[in-house]
């Protein structure tokens, strides 16, 4: 198996599509492979935890990053569709501050590598999404941290019919000159 790799206007966040088989029956692809990933990517982190989370069409989850143990995240959904989002919170990057995002879902079955140092989040698009996180390091919720997902000053263009539903975390959230970047 292998995967397409397809930079991102951020240099280090890119997008997986895995090779998929299929016919009349249905499909079958891998969803991760070790050795592949590393050739295709030459990011050599274990993964050290998987997450599954399930949300209704509007909720808005993030913008999420872990100030200490900052984990890398290969994301993808297994059903519905989301607007997903990263956001480079290094410090010393020429990109800080700056964002980008995609439409994962189950149907175009991609997959996005989001590296330590960055803010996650995602839109739901549909009326139910399952989406899926490999991460390199554990989750610390005292290390936890939320950059406001509607800051002008990193300005995403969430794709917004009406007011999100937020988390009581993410309703409170920083803007960008208010929370902790990476050195």
């Amino acid at each position: 198996m292998s995967y397409t790799v397809t930079p991102t206007v951020l240099p280090d966040v890119f997008i997986l599509e895995p090779k998929v088989f299929g016919d009349s029956r249905g499909f079958f692809f891998e969803s991760f492979n070790e050795r592949d990933f590393i050739e295709a990517t030459g990011i050599t982190q274990p993964f050290v935890q998987d997450n599954h989370s399930k949300s209704a069409r509007g909720v808005l989850r993030g913008l999420h990053y872990q100030i200490e143990h900052p984990q890398g995240k290969l994301v993808r959904v297994s059903q519905g569709a989301v607007f997903d989002v990263a956001v480079d919170m290094r410090l010393s990057s020429a990109n800080f501050g700056r964002w980008m995002g995609v439409v994962l879902s189950a149907d175009n079955k991609q997959q996005l590598w989001i590296p330590p140092g960055f803010a996650h989040g995602f839109l739901v698009l549909s009326d139910s999404a399952e989406f899926l996180y490999k991460t390199t390091d554990y989750w610390y919720p005292e290390h936890e941290r939320s950059l406001l997902w509607s800051d002008p000053t990193v300005g995403v263009q969430w794709p917004l019919d009406s007011a999100p539903l937020l988390a009581a975390k993410d309703a409170i959230a920083l803007p960008l000159d208010q929370v902790p970047g990476f050195a």
